[in-house]
């Protein structure tokens, strides 16, 4: 294996969540449903912009949660839109059981599992005093921070509240 110019600790467990066969399933089922989608995507793009902003937010909250679980937790956060799409379950609840089973396969400590299946189930709750302390905090504040709103060429079209939308950039 050619040797990178940087280190990146515990890319194995996100890529095994990534390479999981439910996980390919579920995301290439999001890609078809959202194909033509003019509001938001849900694709791993959208996950890797919510894990990098998670992150920072624990770097600079100095909150010492792992990387690997926050990415973990970003990169599934969403994977059971297909579900509510095709079966009305809300997103947030079907990816929390499918969420269970993948990183169960992947190896993960029970004790993690629902650490992220919590923050999954819960990265939807609106967080009235604004704080930054859990790994389901910082999930919803990524993800309401990764959607670019205030560029958005569907916002006449879009059903978000105003309180809801990032309208400005997120620094």
């Amino acid at each position: 294996m050619e040797n990178n110019m940087y280190q990146i600790d515990n890319i194995s467990e996100c890529q095994r969540i990534y390479k999981h066969p439910l996980y390919q399933k579920e995301l290439e089922r999001i890609r078809k449903f959202e194909v033509d989608r003019i509001f938001c995507n849900h694709g791993f793009d959208h996950f890797m912009d919510v894990a990098r902003i998670a992150y920072i937010l624990n770097l600079e909250h100095n909150l010492g949660i792992s990387r690997n679980i926050i990415y973990a937790a970003a990169i599934l956060h969403d994977i059971g839109r297909a579900k509510q799409y095709d079966e009305g379950i809300p997103h947030e609840e079907a990816g929390a059981d499918l969420a269970g089973i993948i990183l169960a396969d992947c190896g993960y400590s029970e004790d993690d599992i629902a650490l992220i299946v919590d923050a999954i189930r819960n990265h939807r709750s609106n967080h009235v005093d604004n704080t930054q302390n859990t790994l389901g905090d910082i999930l919803y504040i990524a993800d309401k921070a990764a959607r670019q709103c205030f560029d958005c060429t569907a916002q006449k079209e879009c059903n978000w509240s105003m309180e809801k939308r990032n309208m400005e950039v997120y620094i």
